[in-house]
């Protein structure tokens, strides 16, 4: 069934290396979710599973244990009494397993574990219990945690300073889909479209496999969007309030973190954040920008120079920046809206700033090209205010480089070669001019244009010194 599985060669490849191993595996694999997760492991593993369960969504612990319980029946054959605690219920599982023939691998998975730690439940203990007193003993035991909330797998597994620090193995994180991979994905779906449409559709939906297959051949891209995302009821249109339901217990706090930072392109400081949202600068904010870091939905990043080594947080998920640009107010009023507003004002502008985005995350194939992948390199981003004497400038992507060259990143999304004009080729200068001024560097500043086509030839085209195209991003890492 690998067979199955389009990219993830780094997850197989240590997946792999457990069932060869010798001695106990306790796997943790997160990441946001429609990322693939399950299907990874399924797949992997072929279901051949010692044993499986999924927990439920917002059920009490006396719902969890009933599926558990039923899921005992169905992998051991058996009739076993609901336990009342989960003590007792991992007893019975390790009861169960310490039955079966020691000179095989047992795989247990345990998906969406996060969901079954409901409150006053006990089930982060009694799972420290059982695999600190039996489940590392066993040299055959492969026992995988998944769950699409990140951060309580991150809070009480990977850091956890209890019973259970330092005890997983391995950590796996699975990220969207690249470029290379969505258009692998796709013509394993039998769609074929051009380098420029797939472009667009990542922007839309990031690389999540999920929504991806939910993509067909009998339409185009177009009709695809306003079937999925503009039609009444079709299969994207709740899915903004069902994705942040189901990840985070104060949803709606994480909400208006997400919108404010979909207001600024360039990302805000915590307490920035704080300001617009109305919620305190606390250890508490702290946390909620913590778990939509690390549940994929937030990117933190440096400003470029600042020595208080303050960070920004930048909205980085694909739908959620296209849900408040063009869902939230949209829903209903137009069943072909994205079909109508093709190369309207406001689909360039979006195409422009979500473009920059696509690059950042395809930074391993932008430092290929440019022949520097083996040259450490810091990615940040730098502005700064206009005053009386000077207009305010802004840099979305800087490449600070080990080799004492910065690249100053401009990102442009055209439908063909981007043309440099006179405006713009002053821009570009007073905005270099304006980072040496202030920051003061002493590095050489190369202007990197990273373009859909490429940099049109003329007058003005010398001021680049080197260029990334779409087909560039689209390698293979």
């Amino acid at each position: 069934m690998k067979d199955n599985i389009i990219g993830r060669e780094f997850e197989c490849d240590r997946l792999q290396k457990a069932l060869e191993t010798k001695k106990s595996q306790l796997i943790i694999i997160y990441g946001r979710r429609r990322v693939g997760k399950t299907f990874l492991v399924n797949q992997f593993f072929n279901e051949q599973f010692a044993f499986k369960v999924t927990g439920v969504f917002n059920k009490p612990k006396e719902v969890q244990l009933l599926v558990f319980t039923k899921s005992l029946e169905n992998y051991f054959n058996s009739q076993f009494d609901i336990p009342s605690n989960w003590i007792d219920a991992f007893n019975v599982l390790r009861n169960n397993l310490g039955k079966l023939p020691k000179n095989k691998k047992m795989v247990v998975f345990f998906d969406e574990m996060p969901w079954m730690d409901t409150q006053k439940s006990d089930f982060l203990a009694a799972f420290e219990w059982f695999w600190n007193d039996w489940g590392c003993t066993q040299d055959n035991l492969i026992f995988i945690v998944c769950g699409s909330a990140a951060s309580w797998l991150v809070k009480n597994i990977d850091h956890n300073k209890g019973g259970m620090f330092n005890r997983q193995n391995c950590k796996l994180y699975l990220e969207p889909f690249n470029l290379n991979q969505t258009k692998q994905f796709l013509k394993s779906k039998n769609i074929d479209w051009a380098d420029y449409d797939i472009a667009i559709c990542y922007m839309i939906m990031g690389g999540i496999p999920y929504y991806l297959d939910l993509l067909t051949n009998d339409y185009s891209l177009n009709q695809n969007i306003d079937n999925l995302f503009f039609k009444k009821h079709g299969f994207l249109w709740d899915e903004f309030s069902h994705l942040y339901n189901t990840l985070f217990s104060n949803s709606e706090t994480h909400i208006k973190i997400v919108e404010a930072l979909s207001e600024k392109r360039i990302g805000l400081s915590k307490k920035e954040i704080a300001e617009k949202t109305h919620l305190a600068q606390n250890g508490r904010l702290t946390e909620m920008l913590s778990n939509l870091v690390s549940s994929g939905f937030v990117r933190e990043y440096h400003f470029y120079g600042n020595n208080k080594k303050q960070h920004l947080f930048q909205l980085s998920d694909y739908y959620t920046m296209f849900y408040f640009k063009f869902i939230k107010n949209q829903k209903g009023i137009d069943e072909n809206f994205w079909t109508n507003s093709t190369r309207t004002s406001s689909i360039n502008a979006w195409s422009g700033f979500t473009f920059e985005q696509l690059c950042k995350d395809h930074l391993k194939q932008i430092k290929q090209k440019l022949g520097i992948s083996g040259v450490l390199t810091t990615e940040s981003s730098w502005f700064v205010h206009g005053d009386d004497e000077h207009e305010g400038a802004q840099i979305d992507m800087l490449l600070d480089r080990r080799d004492h060259i910065i690249n100053v990143c401009e990102m442009k999304f055209s439908n063909d070669e981007y043309e440099i004009d006179k405006k713009y080729d002053l821009n570009l200068k007073r905005k270099i001019n304006r980072f040496q001024e202030v920051t003061k560097t002493n590095k050489t500043l190369l202007l990197t244009m990273i373009t859909t086509y490429g940099v049109k030839k003329n007058m003005y085209s010398n001021i680049v010194q080197s260029q990334v195209t779409l087909k560039d991003l689209f390698r293979e890492e």
